[in-house]
């Protein structure tokens, strides 16, 4: 197991695919192809366990990673569209601080299993590859919080030109 590898492997799900759709989040191309979050979320988990963990289990194909590194780019744009794409399937800002706070372990659970095995330092680079990813669902919720207590706020003041504490 490379160590380099895994750590672009994991950079390439955790920030460069969301990075790419960020910049072209209004594309018609998203609309497509997206799909709903339920079923974004396990297919991108099991690509990514199938990735990691093939040479592993056996279960890794004929072609390697000349086979799983494409469905794992495939499946990692379909995870992000509901969180960064304008499409139907867009999850609302508790529904993509969900997302993404449930993903970040489930992706980190082959690693894990990478580290057991006895390849710690290409474990440790999967875990820290992926740590965009929970850095952009800290970012996220701290944005929705932030939003929902100006609205809260701007709600609270008085409209009248009366005190405003409210007396």
């Amino acid at each position: 197991m490379s160590v380099t590898g895994m750590a672009w492997s994991a950079l390439l799900v955790a920030a460069v695919i969301p990075a790419a759709l960020r910049a072209l989040r209004r594309s018609p191309l998203w609309h497509r192809i997206s799909v709903p979050a339920p079923l974004a979320l396990p297919l991108l988990v099991l690509a990514h366990a199938w990735s990691v963990l093939g040479d592993l289990v056996g279960l890794r194909p004929p072609g390697g990673a000349l086979v799983t590194e494409p469905l794992l780019l495939i499946t990692a744009v379909l995870f992000w569209l509901p969180v960064l794409a304008y499409t139907r399937h867009r999850l609302d800002d508790i529904g993509r601080c969900l997302y993404l706070f449930l993903a970040a372990p489930l992706l980190d659970l082959p690693a894990v299993a990478v580290i057991a095995a006895g390849h710690s330092t290409a474990g440790l680079a999967m875990i820290v590859g992926m740590l965009p990813l929970g850095i952009t669902a800290a970012a996220l919720t701290w944005s929705w919080v932030n939003r929902e207590e100006r609205e809260a706020r701007s709600l609270a003041l008085p409209t009248s030109g009366g005190d405003p504490l409210g007396r």
